[in-house]
């Protein structure tokens, strides 16, 4: 009876292939299917395991009177499902979207790292030596870098929505903002919070630049029609870097339709 306020209802089920999963799924459905939006399933390896989870949602919805079909959300958790990516993310029309889960898919892979998302201080290149200088500078890189572009691709190419995982240290807020931050730019809708005090960073990062908004608006006024070409504050924009700012501007209403501020701030 709690009132979501307009929030979407998902949950999380046990692993496929765990002694509790058809349990969940028989308990869940019926006690709440009609109010369910979307369902989390861990581990996803294959669209194999999509095709079933599509299969007993139809039965359960039927048999519980579910009157709109309850959507898969993926997690993206082992070496294999990351190699099927692109498959899973076509399985079925009840796809949502994926999830990184950073953790499970270190181990299925063999990382030699014991943090939840993140970047790691030995995973980084060096600067070349050069001839009397001894310092030479190390960069960080990103661990997940590769992960993020393959699901990002895979889930934006046929509609459905892409989301960072969890960033286990929620003490070190900047490192999560700075993780989050990577997967925004990347094409990530969002992420997830273990800490609550990761949900402001969250709906910080994900909501567009106020100063990126107003010069993607500038863009789409300069071109209504999204062709030619014209030149706003000395640089070229053409109808590539009109799709570029639509795709800003498109996200800044949404959050500006729950963001009251925002909304003000953005211009509208």
């Amino acid at each position: 009876s709690a009132d979501l306020a307009g929030a979407a209802l998902w949950t999380r089920v046990n692993a496929l292939n765990s002694p509790w999963f058809l349990d969940d799924m028989l308990q869940i459905v019926a006690a709440v299917g009609n109010r369910l939006d979307v369902i989390i399933i861990p581990k996803v390896e294959g669209p194999w395991d999509i095709h079933f989870v599509d299969q007993l949602l139809a039965q359960l919805e039927a048999k519980h009177g579910v009157t709109k079909p309850i959507l898969i959300h993926a997690l993206l958790e082992t070496a294999q499902g990351v190699r099927n990516v692109d498959d899973i993310a076509v399985a079925s029309p009840r796809m949502h979207g994926m999830s990184l889960g950073p953790a499970d898919l270190a181990a299925s892979r063999g990382m030699k790292t014991t943090r939840v998302g993140g970047g790691h201080p030995s995973y980084g290149v060096l600067a070349d030596a050069v001839e009397g200088n001894r310092d030479r500078m190390f960069f960080q890189q990103d661990l997940w870098h590769y992960t993020i572009a393959r699901m990002v691709d895979a889930c934006l190419s046929c509609g459905i929505r892409a989301f960072y995982g969890p960033f286990g240290d929620f003490q070190d807020e900047a490192a999560c903002e700075a993780q989050f931050r990577n997967a925004f730019l990347m094409g990530c809708t969002g992420a997830w919070s273990l800490h609550p005090s990761q949900i402001a960073i969250a709906k910080r990062v994900f909501s567009p630049d106020v100063s990126e908004v107003r010069f993607a608006k500038r863009i789409l006024e300069a071109m209504p029609d999204g062709t030619g070409a014209v030149m706003i504050d000395g640089k070229m924009q053409d109808d590539a870097t009109w799709k570029q700012a639509k795709v800003i501007v498109d996200l800044a209403r949404l959050v500006a339709q729950r963001d009251p501020e925002l909304a003000q701030a953005y211009g509208w």
